[in-house]
């Protein structure tokens, strides 16, 4: 298991704009308002240390209050909610917290779940590099537009490319958006319902995937 903690680098103190795209090689962008939401990012090992790695590449740094817990095998369960608890705490302000986990139905994802009854925060998953991104550009809007816009990045970042397709442009940082918004009533604020106490977070024998 590999997870955020002590260790790892801190994140820079800076401003990161809402709306803005950051471009590979221009200044980096950062994050720490305490009105901007924390993202905790649950995920089979190593894929959120993996997305937390490409954030920071794009930024140039990491943006304040990322978290990421890496679920292992061999994982407990119950020690992995207490985690993701203590890590929520430790990440979430006045904006809330915004977790982002892989795939339903499996381990990270019903451990993510667990933590959807909790106030100010909202789970989301599937979670892809174009939602993370997102997530991040628009951290200082209310809790349920974050929502919208990481869907709308998860769901507009997936393309078929062939031998014709145009390439896109990049957009300046000074873009007034990430990507085109996705209308409100589109997309539900949570991918994930609460979890009874008594659920079974282990993931199920027939699931697709794992």
């Amino acid at each position: 298991m590999v997870h955020s903690g002590p260790n790892d680098p801190r994140p820079v103190v800076g401003a990161c704009e809402p709306g803005v795209v950051p471009v590979h090689g221009s200044r980096p962008f950062f994050c720490s308002k305490a009105d901007m939401a924390g993202i905790l990012i649950i995920a089979h090992a190593p894929f959120a240390t993996a997305l937390r790695d490409c954030i920071s590449h794009i930024y140039g740094g990491l943006p304040a209050r990322i978290g990421v817990i890496d679920v292992s095998p061999d994982c407990d369960p119950a020690q992995m909610v207490a985690f993701a608890n203590a890590e929520i705490d430790r990440l979430k302000e006045e904006n809330g917290a915004l977790v982002l986990t892989d795939m339903f139905g499996a381990t990270p994802a019903n451990i993510a779940g667990r933590l959807a009854s909790a106030p100010d925060v909202r789970v989301l998953c599937g979670v892809n590099l174009p939602m993370l991104v997102r997530a991040v550009c628009y951290r200082a809007t209310p809790l349920d537009t974050l929502v919208d816009k990481a869907l709308a990045g998860a769901t507009k970042g997936v393309h078929a490319i062939g031998p014709a397709t145009p390439v896109p442009v990049a957009p300046s940082p000074c873009s007034g958006d990430c990507l085109p918004a996705l209308p409100p009533d589109t997309a539900s604020a949570d991918c994930l319902l609460a979890l009874p106490e008594d659920a079974d977070l282990t993931q199920k024998a027939d699931s697709t995937g794992i």
